[in-house]
């Protein structure tokens, strides 16, 4: 931690006031670091009541937080935190408290860990399970550069679940590197020993005598209760862990210590230093938190309490204003569930978000027709691949830039062998305070190269009803259909879905000149910009494509040839539905008779959290960057558009 004598802080404010960044943390003693912890606990937590962001995962980590600055010579030691939602106390101890009320707001710090922002983020994240893997390469590289720093790899808040974090650990266990994992068990499950984990515990757990106990437990257990059933079962599972002594993790190759309370600063502190000073390679620190410790309604519902909106501190009631029209997931699960009520065929698969895709609506009425697999994308995929080689109709529904994670498995295990699973894309385009970590940019493109692939948008809540009725109904090869977050439009609704004709289109609005082709809730924009260009004397054709593949061929045809403009509007990137159109015109020479085209995407950058609406007028997707767009096409800007419609 340097040898530097260090210079004695003022003692006549909180200390938390006296707390620039982590080296005047290691100024303090020890005895005054539980101060510290209540009192960036209750910095953070009315942090979070301005801002909203996720909640309980950092009340959880405040005391390690605290340990592993003051224990460890960070920045030159790396701590990486996992996820990122646990980052949020890391991010005031470290020259950050000042913006802290900026968080997740336009020009503000990221909800998550971010390189750019801080030398104290070795590490961006906000996908998770990726903190072991980045561990074990900056161990590999400080070695290969002769250098002495700790690495520290802090993982939890579900990331356990998620195979890459055992991949990852597979490898540095076979390896020398001086690498330390903080196992985080915030009462999240852990994976169970399955794969990767060791033979040994396979052998114990599996042995007649342990199963026969367990059985009797869980009879038991289920004659209480439900709250008791549900605290003796996590009685039985940190039990286990004790009694094997984290033995899955020592045949893994990591030295194992725990488990201990993170919330005991007399136990975390000398454990920390005692690993710090170790020549044992590598290490695995069991740490067990509480969810939303400290702040008494985050620590009654974790589950509510894990990200959240505005709150009065107070009561811890939740700012979350009326929506005007339903939101695109309750549309989704409430439709997917009327389709399931005449086909028990329908299964609803998703990959540890039950609530952020409405699959815990569904899963109340059809509970054995639902599976979430935990953090695990990959598995999710050829999960419902499995159930769509025998016959069922999976519907699994992942974010966009969560379904990245097994886009592998879409190709091989689902495409390639054409089965019918179904795609429900939630998080379509760009998702406001998320950021760039979870907008969802490039779908359409890394999907629409697949073979024999329908892929769909919504274009407001009620086509997206018809879209679920049009997905249930494809039984010869895979689909997709994406929508955004957020509310719908306020459309009315019909009251049962319809299936849709494949690949077929619609027109909305009738005009001579200017041609708008939109896939997904861009519509809503490409009406407002047809409203604008009418003042300046152009009328404009409004369409939209509801497909990208299969494309509507005679629609685009027949806007090409009867119009002098043509934009696609989307909210993807370079690759997507523009791209498609593009090359279709190409190849029918219906760009050869001077027909000007103007594909309206995301631009190749990654776009910093804001509101939506400030995000796509960034991009350019909204009316006025359509209506930019059809001037730019016809030679001439806005301004001189008005001048010819006053002449």
């Amino acid at each position: 931690m340097g040898t530097q004598t260090p210079r004695p802080l003022p003692q006549d404010k909180p200390l938390l006031d006296k707390i620039t960044v982590p080296q005047d943390l290691r100024r303090l003693p020890e005895s005054d670091l539980r101060q510290l912890a209540d009192e960036l606990r209750s910095e953070m937590v009315d942090a979070v009541s301005h801002t909203g962001g996720h909640l309980g995962a950092g009340l959880g980590v405040v005391e390690l937080t605290v340990a592993l600055h003051w224990v460890f010579d960070t920045p030159r030691d790396r701590i990486i935190w996992d996820v990122g939602h646990q980052a949020y106390p890391h991010k005031i101890l470290t020259g950050r408290r000042d913006r802290i009320r900026t968080l997740r707001q336009g020009g503000g710090l990221s909800g998550f860990t971010k390189r750019a922002e801080s030398e104290y983020d070795p590490f961006g994240a906000a996908h998770s399970s990726t903190s072991i893997s980045a561990g074990l390469g900056m161990a590999v590289a400080r070695d290969l550069k002769g250098e002495k720093n700790s690495v520290i790899a802090v993982i939890g808040d579900g990331a356990m679940s998620a195979g890459m974090a055992y991949e990852a650990m597979n490898n540095a266990g076979a390896r020398d590197e001086r690498l330390i994992v903080i196992l985080n068990d915030n009462d999240m499950s852990i994976a169970p020993p399955t794969g990767a984990l060791s033979k040994a515990l396979t052998r114990m757990v599996s042995s007649g005598t342990y199963i026969h106990l367990r059985d009797i437990a869980k009879q038991l257990a289920k004659k209480l209760p439900k709250k008791w059933e549900r605290r003796a079962a996590r009685a039985e599972e940190m039990s286990r862990t004790y009694w094997s002594g984290g033995i899955w993790f020592e045949e893994l190759g990591f030295y194992y210590v725990g488990p201990i309370d993170g919330h005991d600063l007399d136990q975390l502190l000398p454990v920390l230093k005692n690993v710090r000073d170790s020549d044992q390679a590598p290490i695995l620190v069991h740490v067990v938190t509480q969810k939303g410790k400290g702040y008494g309604p985050a620590e009654a519902s974790a589950d509510k309490y894990h990200g959240v909106a505005k709150f009065n501190v107070v009561t811890g009631a939740q700012v979350k204003p009326q929506p005007a029209a339903p939101a695109y997931t309750r549309v989704f699960a409430d439709s997917l569930i009327e389709q399931a009520r005449h086909d028990e065929r329908i299964i609803a698969v998703t990959a540890a978000m039950p609530e952020g895709t409405g699959i815990d609506r569904f899963a109340k009425e059809f509970p054995a027709r639902a599976f979430d697999v935990g953090i695990a994308e990959q598995h999710a995929v050829t999960f419902a691949a499995g159930l769509a080689s025998e016959g069922m109709k999976p519907f699994a529904a992942i974010y966009s830039t969560f379904l990245q994670r097994g886009y592998d498995q879409v190709v091989h295990d689902v495409a390639i062998q054409r089965l019918p699973v179904r795609f429900a894309i939630d998080r379509a385009g760009l998702v406001g305070a998320d950021g760039p970590t979870h907008a969802g940019s490039f779908d359409l493109a890394y999907l629409g190269c697949l073979p024999d692939f329908v892929i769909m948008a919504a274009s407001d809540e009620a086509e997206l009803k018809h879209i679920v009725a049009t997905a249930a109904a494809i039984d010869d090869r895979p689909s997709a259909f994406r929508y955004p977050r957020g509310e719908g439009t306020g459309v009315a609704m019909p009251e049962r879905g319809i299936p849709l004709e494949i690949g077929k289109g619609c027109v909305v609005r009738e005009g001579s000149s200017v041609a708008i082709l939109s896939l997904g809730t861009r519509l809503a924009e490409a009406l407002k910009a047809a409203d604008q260009l009418a003042t300046f004397g152009l009328s404009a054709t409004v369409a939209d494509a509801r497909f990208m593949k299969p494309l509507d061929r005679d629609l685009i045809a027949r806007l090409a040839r009867e119009h002098e403009v043509l934009i696609t509007i989307e909210e993807g990137s370079i690759g997507g539905f523009g791209s498609h159109v593009l090359h279709y015109l190409a190849e029918a020479g219906l760009l050869e008779r001077g027909l000007k085209v103007r594909t309206l995407i995301l631009p190749d950058i990654f776009i910093d959290h804001d509101k939506p609406e400030l995000m796509y007028a960034r991009a350019g997707l909204d009316a006025e960057g359509i209506v930019k767009s059809v001037f730019a096409a016809l030679g001439r800007g806005i301004d001189e558009g008005v001048s010819a419609v006053r002449a």
